[in-house]
């Protein structure tokens, strides 16, 4: 519904902000005056309303997410586990004299970039080599079924009781400038040996990540890192790595050294995060506002007023379009409370449904845009969406319509920028953040600023 209008002269204010003093009004003197252009603001209701995820987002993202998690604000729960390649470096080999050909010791690291929650948390883990590549060239989503990778019947070749805050080493070591958190796994060394008999019958098997995760070696195609048990945090994983340690005689020193051979998860290969979201429904059916809840979680959806608009717009030209997205402040008193979303992206229903994330698209300014969360003023603003109303009711006049045609998305990403400050990369935000918007029963507002020229003088 259109709350205000007001109508001011104005003397072609584009030009006027853009020049200097001595050009501003070049060519409007000798404009009639039945040519000046008059200017109107405008107010608009948009509906909006939270829009469920359904667990399943594009998992395309080089970080993995370990454990669960209760949101003291929300009640809402959110689990997550992982599946992850290995890449092989290219030409990869074993030093050529290892000590009695045998691996002394296998392990898989996982590094902790950051968490959040209690690092006193208690969790257990299990670990299971996958029977089945992760294809680079597919796709994966946040709902995959780990059960389709790996032999369900099988034991797991390792279990580990962890927290996040490693307490079998000491607070010197912890906090030395050198160390770096993780959760360390032994695996039997026979497993490594598996791998290292395997190099030795066929060396070409590791030219490269592909000839290695197409052969039958143990590990190869992947693990399975699966949650067994454990609430009350998250970790944030940037690098798994596979190590096989070994002995080998040192031609140079002329001695017995110690070595290592790494293979680790990289973005050259597949990590496919697994989110489950609990209690989702409570924040759904709250009407009072509407929800942004990350990973995998909730977007807000927006029904933007074409049709009203459509009234103005047939004789008139949109300038500008402001929309603004105000946050609820949360009121929870807990150490652990989540992160604010930081990016907002603004995309049409129907881009995203197409595939706007599979297709790697960025933002045009025209039916896509981003905000950054402003946390002076508790807002996400789009500052100028008028290309998108106009796109929108171009499309209603004179295209084909769909159902969702006035509809747009509010979600969660990160976004990558080169040294230019260039956006190069958008991707789904799995942070662990959540914000509760103004809208809901209280709709939001759509300022717009419409002129036309005069055709009557004044």
């Amino acid at each position: 519904m259109r709350i205000k209008s007001f109508i001011s002269l104005i003397f072609t204010i584009a030009l006027i902000t853009a020049c200097d003093d001595n050009t501003a009004t070049l060519g409007v003197d000798m404009m009639p005056e039945s040519d000046f252009m008059t200017s109107h603001c405008d107010s608009f209701e948009v509906n909006t309303a939270s829009y469920p995820v359904g667990n399943s987002v594009l998992a395309r993202t080089s970080m993995s997410y370990f454990g669960q998690f209760t949101d003291p604000e929300t009640g809402t729960i959110v689990k997550s586990d992982f599946l992850a390649q290995f890449h092989c470096n290219e030409y990869f080999s074993f030093p050529e004299k290892v000590v009695d050909n045998k691996i002394t010791k296998a392990e898989i690291k996982l590094y902790i970039d950051k968490f959040v929650g209690d690092s006193l948390t208690s969790f257990k883990l299990s670990v299971y080599p996958l029977n089945k590549i992760l294809d680079p060239e597919q796709n994966y989503y946040t709902d995959i079924d780990p059960t389709k990778y790996y032999d369900t019947n099988a034991k797991p070749i390792a279990e580990k009781w962890f927290t996040l805050s490693d307490r079998t080493i000491s607070d010197e070591d912890r906090w030395d400038s050198d160390y770096y958190n993780n959760i360390n796994i032994s695996l039997p060394a026979s497993f490594g040996q598996a791998i290292y008999d395997g190099y030795l019958q066929d060396p070409e098997i590791f030219t490269n990540t592909s000839t290695w995760a197409e052969s039958d070696i143990p590990g190869s195609k992947g693990f399975y890192f699966k949650l067994e048990s454990g609430d009350g945090a998250m970790a944030y994983i940037d690098i798994a790595q596979l190590n096989l340690h070994f002995k080998y005689y040192d031609d140079t020193y002329q001695k017995d050294t110690t070595g290592i051979c790494q293979f680790a998860a990289t973005e050259e290969v597949i990590q496919a995060n697994r989110f489950t979201n609990s209690n989702l429904e409570v924040l759904l059916e709250d009407n009072s506002g509407t929800y942004i809840k990350s990973p995998a979680g909730i977007f807000t959806i927006a029904t933007l007023p074409i049709e009203e608009i459509t009234e103005l717009a047939t004789n008139d030209t949109i300038n500008s379009a402001k929309i603004t997205f105000v946050r609820y402040n949360d009121k929870t008193d807990s150490k652990f409370k989540l992160e604010i979303p930081q990016k907002l992206l603004m995309v049409r229903l129907d881009d995203y449904n197409n595939g706007f994330f599979e297709k790697y698209s960025l933002i045009d300014n025209k039916t896509s845009y981003i905000a950054t969360f402003n946390s002076q003023k508790n807002t996400y603003e789009f500052p100028n969406i008028a290309k998108l109303l106009t796109h929108c009711l171009n499309e209603k006049l004179y295209g084909t319509p769909t159902e969702n045609w006035d509809k747009v998305l509010l979600i969660p990403v990160e976004a990558t920028y080169d040294s230019s400050n260039i956006l190069v990369k958008l991707s789904h935000d799995f942070s662990m953040s959540s914000a509760k918007l103004v809208g809901g029963v209280h709709p939001v507002g759509l300022e717009i600023i419409h002129s036309s020229f005069n055709t009557s003088y004044y």
